[in-house]
């Protein structure tokens, strides 16, 4: 199967993560593939991401961008428009763990809400007209988080719930102008932001193994690479009939019985 995102103007918030981020490896892949990547974020990582792209002979723009800024995100989508004259695929991509819980402050939450949500609606918003031009199509990253709840981070887990329910509303706003809308979940990643977070715990190895052996699927942490796969076939031709869909990408962590692991897990220590 070969997919072919050949001059697709594809939009990333959020893809001037470090280098195995999800965003940064989407940038990559769907450069790879023949496609525009617009990496959106405040990152200055963004030029060198940008640079290295067009050094190897593919494309990319770089636009720096605060997110949490409604006026900054409507000009990223003006410089796009009159730069490309086209949008065919907008992947929402931002998304920090901040902690924000029912301990902060009101202003802490409406921040929250600004970094992990709002901008998805602010680019679908303003990006909706070419959308429907292209007959093209929306990308939502989402989080387990927005399932299961986690504790201590309020402001992350209304962001990425709404983002589910906004996936699906958008989906039957836009059907009709034949462009789709689906979410990706992601649950235990294996990034630079997890790995970071990790090595702020007083073990970090002995914790990563308790979080592997939870993982039914090869008890490991979901690759940034299969994120990516994942999302790109979503954006591709190859799924031109799905829309409206919440993509779980996580080794069957979230979902199966969590018995099967446990029980396996002790198989394997004894044997």
């Amino acid at each position: 199967m070969t997919i072919d995102l050949n001059n697709k103007v594809i939009i990333i918030t959020g893809g001037a993560g470090k280098q195995g981020s999800i965003g940064e490896t989407l940038v990559r892949k769907v450069a790879k593939l023949g496609a525009t990547p617009v990496i959106i974020d405040r990152n200055p990582r963004g030029h060198q991401i940008e640079s290295s792209l067009i050094e190897s002979g593919q494309k990319c723009l770089f636009i720096p961008t605060e997110l949490t800024s409604p006026d900054s995100c409507e000009a990223a989508i003006r410089i796009i428009k009159k730069k490309y004259g086209r949008i065919d695929v907008l992947i929402n991509n931002v998304g920090v763990n901040d902690g924000v819980g029912l301990d902060g402050s009101y202003e802490d939450f409406l921040n929250s809400l600004h970094l992990n949500l709002i901008n998805y609606f602010l680019f679908a918003k303003h990006s909706v007209d070419f959308l429907q031009l292209s007959k093209g199509n929306i990308l939502n990253i989402s989080s387990k988080v927005a399932l299961t709840g986690q504790g201590g981070t309020s402001g992350y887990a209304a962001s990425k719930g709404a983002i589910l329910a906004l996936t699906r509303e958008w989906a039957v706003d836009l059907a009709k102008h034949g462009v789709r809308v689906n979410s990706l979940v992601i649950s235990e990643s294996w990034t630079p932001a997890y790995e970071e977070w990790l090595m702020k715990l007083p073990d970090p190895k002995i914790e990563k193994e308790k979080i592997d052996s939870l993982i039914p699927l090869g008890r490991r942490m979901t690759t940034s690479d299969e994120i990516a796969n994942t999302a790109i076939f979503l954006i591709s031709d190859y799924s031109s009939h799905t829309t409206g869909q919440q993509v779980v990408v996580d080794g069957g962590y979230i979902h199966l019985d969590r018995r099967i692991s446990h029980t396996n897990a002790y198989k394997e220590s004894v044997t």
